[in-house]
């Protein structure tokens, strides 16, 4: 009987010498209580037989080894567990770094289009430049003389026959604002003036908003318009101009924000300047166009 109990402790240790390294603890415990337990087995096995009590023994067993993996769960070499997919504590990005934007992105880039450009200012109310009259010299020279007493109003002095020379005018007058605009900008500095023509037989309301705009830009900049005119119009004192075959005149200054211009005109030097709307020199140039 005694061989029979060696056996089966043998058999029990080779069984858990195959097992995982963690369970050499609960072989050795079940060795020993194998060990101390013999006589108490070899004094049962004459009461009974030997496999009444083979199943406590081994019930004792597996509950050790239950604990013993337990135990080697908790006491197990950090280096041989699985590494953690989680980042480092140091290396994860704190909560409130990743919900607020960096200084680089949450400050705009500032837009070089707008900061490069400063704000215009808003031209005056009305204005009338400082000019120099001359009444035009023959029939034909309004052209040369609007010219002149336009490029007087920016400081420049030039004579009628040069400018008629420039101009090409002959004895049927100078051709359209197209020539006015050229020899006013090939003596003005920058050459700023445009020509803009009105061609139907009135100024539609776009085109009168328009003359009194570039009216406004052009006296603020201290230069004065020349515009062609043909027909008839009326001054706001109630003078009555008339030029059927066609005629050149300066404006020099504005009020009411444009809605009043000073026209200057060489034809009669009696009555050499006056005050006319907007809307009525605007038809005053329909057919015609102006340089401002």
């Amino acid at each position: 009987m005694e061989d029979s109990v060696k056996h089966t402790v043998k058999r029990q240790l080779r069984r858990l010498a195959t097992e995982r390294p963690y369970q050499v603890v609960a072989a050795s415990a079940a060795a020993l209580v194998l060990a101390t337990g013999g006589g108490a087995l070899l004094a049962s096995a004459e009461d009974g037989p030997a496999t009444a009590h083979t199943p406590t023994a081994v019930a004792e067993l597996r509950s050790d080894t239950a604990a013993s993996r337990g135990d080697a769960r908790v006491v197990a070499d950090p280096s041989t567990a699985a590494p953690s997919s989680a980042a480092p504590a140091s290396e994860a990005a704190p909560a409130s770094a990743a919900a607020s934007p960096s200084p680089q992105a949450s400050s705009a880039a500032p837009d070089p289009d707008v900061t490069s450009k400063k704000a215009t200012p808003k031209p005056p109310a009305s204005k009338v430049l400082d000019y120099d009259y001359q009444a035009q010299t023959t029939g034909y020279y309004c052209g040369p003389a609007a010219v002149r007493n336009a490029l007087s109003a920016a400081g420049i002095d030039r004579d009628q026959d040069t400018l008629a020379t420039q101009l090409g005018t002959t004895y049927a007058g100078t051709n359209s604002a197209e020539d006015t605009t050229r020899v006013l900008n090939a003596t003005v500095k920058d050459g700023p003036y445009e020509t803009t023509m009105i061609r139907g037989g009135s100024a539609t309301p776009a085109q009168m908003d328009q003359l009194q705009t570039d009216v406004v830009a052009a006296v603020s900049d201290g230069r004065a318009v020349v515009v062609n005119v043909a027909g008839s119009a009326t001054d706001t004192d109630g003078g009555w101009h008339s030029f059927p075959g066609g005629h050149y005149i300066a404006v020099v200054g504005y009020e009411d924000e444009g809605r009043q211009v000073k026209i200057a005109d060489s034809a009669d030097p009696s009555y050499y300047s006056y005050w006319m709307s907007a809307i009525d020199l605007a038809n005053w140039a329909a057919t015609r166009g102006y340089s401002s």
